[in-house]
């Protein structure tokens, strides 16, 4: 086997769809199901799978975190002391290997040789600069002069596209025309979306499966170039509605334990003085 590594983080890729959809055997690789862990989330996988723990040990136990200190509520913090414990990749950097996460969650800070991940800027006066951080800084010029703007806006939330994948795809490809690290770890969040908004089943899907395979089939490409193992998992599966929603902070509210404040005619949680609360 070689030396080299290429290890891809498919979120919302679960094993139903690999086998309904024709994938198990997608991109030369043969898929098989493993379990998650829970939380089955984004943050949480990739935390575990970096440290080989479990949540209670590395501390990323939701896409959020409270502080207690501070007391707020922060969602897609990025600091890799988040995450808690030693790396995988520890003892293959001690001997002089070298690794990169590129558009994995809680990277900024982490122990590795090369970075790019989603940083906006918000500004004080309101809006947002769409921007990646890199390690090492010059890498952003590369990035900026081959890729253009990363489009942060169809990353997440409602306007997020399937095609954010090939932006990826392409920030990924021209830095590697500048570095070479012997251990690559690579988000691709390529299905994330679609399934949530329309559910697995649901035909306006197939174009965002078709798209994912056609970009796994890229990377085995990329991988075989650079004489590189290629290894993908999926972090959590998406599954179809089957009950009516429950709303946990509006049950706390009316127990009187989410304290809230009326701003402007509107409810917001006033977490000073509240009991309990849900993230």
């Amino acid at each position: 086997m070689a030396d080299k590594w290429l290890i891809v983080s498919c979120s919302g890729l679960g094993w139903t769809d690999v086998e309904n959809r024709g994938m198990l055997r997608t991109a030369g690789l043969d898929f098989r199901p493993v379990a998650s862990v829970f939380p089955a989330v984004t943050c949480t996988v990739q935390a575990s799978f970096r440290t080989a723990t479990l949540p209670r040990e590395h501390g990323m136990t939701s896409n959020g975190i409270f502080c207690r200190h501070l007391r707020k509520a922060a969602f897609w913090e990025q600091s890799a002391d988040l995450v808690e414990g030693p790396r995988i990749w520890d003892a293959a950097r001690a001997q002089g290997r070298s690794v990169a996460l590129f558009f994995w969650q809680q990277s900024l800070g982490e122990a590795a040789d090369y970075l790019i991940s989603p940083a906006p800027i918000h500004k004080h006066e309101g809006g947002m600069i769409l921007e990646n951080y890199t390690k090492p800084g010059n890498l952003a010029k590369l990035l900026d002069a081959s890729c253009g703007t990363f489009p942060l806006h169809r990353y997440w939330g409602p306007l997020a596209t399937p095609k954010v994948g090939n932006a990826i795809l392409k920030n990924t490809e021209s830095a590697l025309q500048a570095v070479s690290p012997d251990i690559l770890f690579l988000y691709l969040p390529t299905l994330d979306y679609d399934l949530q908004r329309f559910g697995p089943r649901d035909k306006r899907c197939d174009k965002s499966f078709s798209l994912v395979k056609s970009q796994l089939e890229r990377l085995a490409a990329l991988a075989e170039k650079q004489g590189r193992n290629l290894l993908v998992f999926g972090d959590y599966a998406i599954g179809e509605v089957s009950a009516s929603p429950a709303f946990p902070n509006r049950t706390l509210r009316q127990a009187g334990l989410l304290a809230t404040r009326q701003v402007r005619g509107m409810a917001y949680p006033d977490l000073y003085s509240s009991r309990a609360f849900a993230m």
